[in-house]
């Protein structure tokens, strides 16, 4: 296993501080026209929530880092990218939360967006935040060969054989019995692909080699797997005070997940057999990859 020295707790806690700090600049500020979109979005993105995205771009930023070569410009991006990828999940939750969705009414321990302001001002954050995101990757101060790989990753992580169109395979598969390759197929989609994203971000701000980056998707896969299955075992196990959302939400409208299909002790045998694929991916990066070993860690904690 990657070396353990790291006091992980007080890392996540800066790196969730900071990111905050972060997405507050970046944002428009409410008393910018139009200043009820801009209320929403701020509304939307610094409502709390784990920052696990972020968390995962300066984790794999820091590990390709850890030779001490890094510059400004580098840790200046890597503040770009983190951004970025809260504001892409920021979006797809209002969106996903909207009555032509999931029609929830509870997201982060708050009303969410569409109840908050209104249907037209969500839908609206939600596609204003994208765009902010990529201009925010385009104003990395790194190479601009990088800029454009970072936004292609995101790209695609994002759209149609991405997070978008896993939720559009989600829609259909309401009522339907899957197999758990389909399943599988299904969340690496909706959910594992932007938290890979994430992972791959911080490599290639960070100039990762290409064997670096082998490792990097390797883990990236296993905790993107890991991920869904925890929040679909956390679905049928936790309460919507401690979700922050409703719980039992999947069950109630016969949504196919990992506990639907493999059981509840399947689904943590699965888990382990996650955690353990993410931490021997990162034994060729050795002590420096002690943040993302940690993380792993922490992604399929949220179970206990």
């Amino acid at each position: 296993m990657p070396g353990r020295s790291l006091d992980f707790p007080s890392w996540l806690a800066d790196r969730v501080a900071h990111v905050e700090v972060v997405l507050d600049q970046f944002l428009p500020q409410e008393d910018v026209v139009p200043s009820m979109l801009h209320s929403a979005m701020r509304y939307a993105v610094l409502g709390g929530g784990k920052r696990v995205r972020a968390a995962l771009v300066y984790a794999a930023g820091q590990a390709c880092l850890s030779n001490g070569a890094n510059s400004d410009a580098q840790l200046i991006a890597l503040d770009h990218a983190a951004a970025a990828v809260e504001m892409i999940h920021a979006y797809s939750l209002v969106h996903d939360d909207l009555p032509c969705m999931d029609d929830d009414a509870l997201r982060r321990g708050r009303p969410t967006v569409h109840v908050r302001f209104d249907e037209a001002t969500a839908m609206l954050a939600g596609d204003a935040l994208q765009p902010l995101a990529f201009e925010l990757l385009a104003d990395m101060p790194i190479a601009p060969a990088l800029v454009v790989q970072a936004t292609a990753l995101l790209a695609r992580a994002s759209g149609s054989l991405g997070m978008a169109g896993g939720q559009a395979i989600d829609c259909e598969s309401v009522g339907r019995v899957l197999t758990q390759e389909q399943l599988q197929q299904m969340h690496g989609m909706k959910t594992g692909a932007m938290l890979q994203a994430s992972v791959l971000l911080g490599g290639v701000v960070a100039g990762a080699g290409s064997q670096t980056r082998t490792c990097l998707e390797s883990y990236a896969q296993a905790i993107g797997l890991a991920f869904q299955v925890v929040d679909d075992i956390l679905d049928v196990t936790s309460d919507t005070a401690t979700l922050g959302k409703t719980a039992g939400k999947d069950a109630a409208e016969n949504k196919p997940t990992y506990v639907s299909i493999m059981g509840l002790d399947g689904s943590r045998q699965l888990l382990n057999t996650l955690r353990g694929e993410a931490q021997t991916a990162l034994l060729p990066m050795g002590a420096c990859a002690a943040s993302l070993a940690h993380l792993a860690d922490y992604i399929v904690g949220r179970d206990r």
